[in-house]
């Protein structure tokens, strides 16, 4: 099974190292390689994680802060992914069911041959 992945988004900490602390400091040179983006986009680009993000967008980043994507986007295991094995419960076996599993019927008072 392939291990699940996460990553780190370090936009901010280039931007800082760059010497560009205020998010519409990219506008301008976003605009310079034919990126359009509103000051609240950029802003979520550099503040939040981004979930998808256009090629043209990236290869403009990796252009503006002279880096690569190693050190824009680091790979991490996924949270809450250890190295213990879960185990498979079957169908309708709910945590915290417990013991209230219903009991398998039997029929009484018919005679097989």
């Amino acid at each position: 099974m392939a291990a699940k992945l996460d990553y780190h988004w370090h936009l901010r900490k280039i931007m800082a190292d760059r010497g560009l602390f205020s998010t519409t400091d990219l506008i301008p040179l976003l605009d310079k390689r034919g990126i359009t983006l509103s000051s609240s986009q950029v802003y979520r680009l550099v503040v939040e994680r981004p979930e998808r993000l256009s090629l043209k967008i990236l290869m403009a980043l990796l252009d503006i802060l002279n880096c690569t994507m190693d050190d824009l986007i680091e790979p991490t295991p996924a949270a809450g992914v250890g190295t213990a094995t879960r185990t498979k419960k079957a169908v309708g076996a709910e945590a915290g069911v417990g013991d209230l599993r219903p009991k398998r019927a039997r029929i009484r008072g018919i005679e097989r041959p």
